[in-house]
């Protein structure tokens, strides 16, 4: 029977297992993929704790899959799908399956992966760069203008100054002094995080900051409202609405389709966007993969390999 990584109870990692699945069967508008990649993210550890995404309701089954980003070969598709078929290569936000040897993906989330791109790559792209992509998106700066990226050394960070860059905007990282290289390689300037870092960013960007982004929440996201100036943006990816309305901000508006997912491909395929993943483990050692998420001092991205 096909493995998974899962969760069997809400908790900590002693409810994670690797246990047996049913293969999945797609039902219409949906494909099932042999996944070759999943991305670990910060919310695989929230969900496992009992976190529910805006908008959920209802008991969560279980046992309970973790991952929301994967990539993979088309291996059967459902009634009404056109455009896919066995073999192609391809991306997406998984509807059943994750940490898995298959996967349900609906044709409404899914895009193919570009031949240049690796599976490891692509499978960051569901949630890590769709996510920075709609945050810089979201601020509407020119070309020229100043975007501050909190978290910027995190998995969504790393692609938001890329991304950032891409579009032709100054960046401002703000991270541990452990991750300048990785900032600065991004083509950021570096602001150490910790206490006092809002003064050092005024530094940093001595003509104003026109755009905040920030990966953090909690006081960084309060430190960083007192930045902006009166017309400047400021978004965030990781505080709940209440927080962000307070503050004067606003929650980053996912958008969740083929059109985000094939424009984040396209970056990566055309150099402008590396996802750097810095770690990967089999499927086997999953927990290993989230405990390095879990700590909160990771690299870039972490990623789970699955053997074909």
């Amino acid at each position: 029977m096909p493995k998974a990584y899962v969760f069997t109870r809400y908790g900590g990692p002693e409810t994670e297992a690797l246990v047996d699945v049913d293969r999945p069967r797609p039902g219409p508008g949906q494909v099932l993929i042999a996944v070759r990649a999943a991305g670990v993210n910060p919310v695989d550890f929230k969900l496992r704790t009992g976190y529910r995404r805006p908008g959920e309701s209802g008991e969560r089954e279980f046992p309970a899959y973790f991952g929301s980003e994967v990539a993979g070969v088309v291996e059967e598709t459902g009634p009404g799908v056109d455009g896919f078929a066995a073999g192609d290569e391809v991306f997406g936000r998984p509807v059943v399956g994750g940490w898995s040897q298959y996967a349900l993906l609906s044709v409404d989330l899914i895009a193919r992966k570009p031949a240049g791109v690796t599976f490891a790559d692509a499978a960051t792209l569901p949630v890590a760069a769709s996510t920075a992509y709609a945050g810089v998106r979201q601020l509407g700066l020119a070309p020229g203008a100043t975007v501050l990226v909190t978290g910027a050394g995190g998995g969504v960070g790393v692609a938001a100054v890329q991304i950032a860059r891409a579009l032709g905007l100054r960046t401002v990282g703000v991270a541990s002094d452990g991750k300048k290289d990785l900032v600065e390689s991004l083509g950021a300037v570096h602001v150490p995080s910790g206490p006092g870092w809002t003064e050092r960013a005024r530094i940093a960007a001595p003509d104003g900051i026109d755009g905040i982004y920030d990966l953090v929440g909690g006081d960084v996201l309060a430190e960083a409202a007192t930045l902006r100036a009166a017309s400047a943006g400021l978004v965030t990816a990781a505080a709940p609405p209440e927080d962000a309305a307070r503050l004067g901000s606003s929650r980053v508006a996912r958008v969740r389709d083929n059109a985000v997912l094939e424009a984040v491909a396209e970056l990566v395929a055309d150099g402008d966007l590396d996802p750097l993943v810095t770690r990967t483990f089999p499927l086997e050692r999953a927990g290993e993969a989230l405990r390095v998420v879990e700590a909160g001092h990771a690299r870039g991205k972490t990623v789970i390999e699955v053997a074909a």
